[in-house]
């Protein structure tokens, strides 16, 4: 079989690439300072559409229960669907539509935290756009990255996706009681994960039982702030 591979973008676009990833990177390191600051910890939570990001963000929510001390900043391409079922668990939302965009970037973050009143906020949670290429190459600002990925998405995910894995501090695999129906083994997506990062935590989870939860808690570094 032959394979054409990609030597990156073209001679007219390396230029533009190059400067708007510097300009995010500089962009997310003022976010950072800015948490510093302000004592709050922020997490980038990452995954495809449908992975359970939100499901995974309300889970963690009622666990640590500490109210409007936690903000939420839900990133989709047109709906509030994700802010809104967040909302009922008491945190800070808001809501950051994209567009076409496929990805958060750090000047949105900047812009939707001078949005949030994050007076007295502990812990802020960044749902990036579902899509497992794009937000890997824009950092927040944020202290972690997690990213979400169920087995509901098959059992060539990780090998499939790498870059993001390696971006990730905390990895979860959601929906693993659906793991013997999709013929998908967990240890194999945990094996594949820990080949592409070997120091991020890999958590098997059911975001909506509860599930695993204390253990991303704990991944996360959240037990501190409470």
């Amino acid at each position: 079989m032959k394979i054409i591979k990609s030597r990156g973008p073209e001679i007219f676009d390396i230029e533009l690439e190059k400067d708007l990833l510097a300009k995010n990177r500089s962009l997310a390191k003022e976010n950072r300072k800015r948490f510093d600051d302000s004592k709050i910890l922020a997490i980038d939570i990452m995954g495809s559409i449908g992975s359970g990001k939100t499901s995974l963000i309300k889970a963690i929510l009622k666990n640590i229960a500490i109210g409007e001390r936690a903000a939420v900043i839900a990133g989709d391409l047109t709906t509030t669907i994700d802010a809104r079922r967040i909302e009922g668990e008491g945190a800070r939302v808001i809501q950051v539509n994209t567009g076409k965009e496929c990805h958060l970037d750090a000047n949105l973050i900047r812009k939707s935290v001078k949005s949030l009143k994050l007076d007295g906020v502990k812990v802020l949670f960044i749902e990036n756009v579902g899509n497992l290429i794009c937000p890997g190459e824009f950092p927040l600002g944020a202290h972690k990255r997690l990213v979400v990925v169920s087995v509901t998405e098959g059992p060539y995910t990780v090998m499939k996706h790498p870059y993001i894995f390696k971006e990730a501090d905390v990895i979860a695999l959601n929906k693993i009681d659906l793991a013997r129906a999709m013929k998908v083994s967990p240890s194999q997506l945990e094996s594949d994960a820990r080949e592409v990062n070997p120091d991020a935590p890999f958590i098997k989870i059911n975001a909506l039982k509860g599930t695993g939860i204390p253990r991303v808690i704990h991944a996360l570094g959240l037990k501190s702030l409470l």
